[in-house]
């Protein structure tokens, strides 16, 4: 599922409704603090979500307060994996 978000809002970068669902969207998958939330984050930052939601709140100012959510919980944890996350 992951990987089908990124490439929603990549295929469908101009559109603000796309855009504002996929962040949604990750920030409910990547919602967990136990070891299969920090993995699925972990997935997803592989899969190119802080690229693409960087690119969301560029191209749609509107979104960020969705585009903030997802990107907390992408990024949330303090292993190894999630400090590189948030570089």
């Amino acid at each position: 599922a992951i990987e089908a978000i990124v490439a929603s809002m990549r295929a469908h970068s101009q559109v603000e409704d796309v855009q504002k669902m996929g962040c949604w969207a990750l920030r409910n998958v990547c919602f967990c603090t136990d070891a299969a939330g920090h993995a699925r984050s972990q997935r997803a930052a592989e899969a190119g979500t802080v690229e693409a939601i960087v690119a969301a709140m560029r191209a749609h100012p509107q979104v960020q307060k969705m585009v903030c959510r997802a990107l907390v919980n992408v990024c949330f944890g303090t292993d190894g994996a999630a400090l590189a996350r948030k570089q």
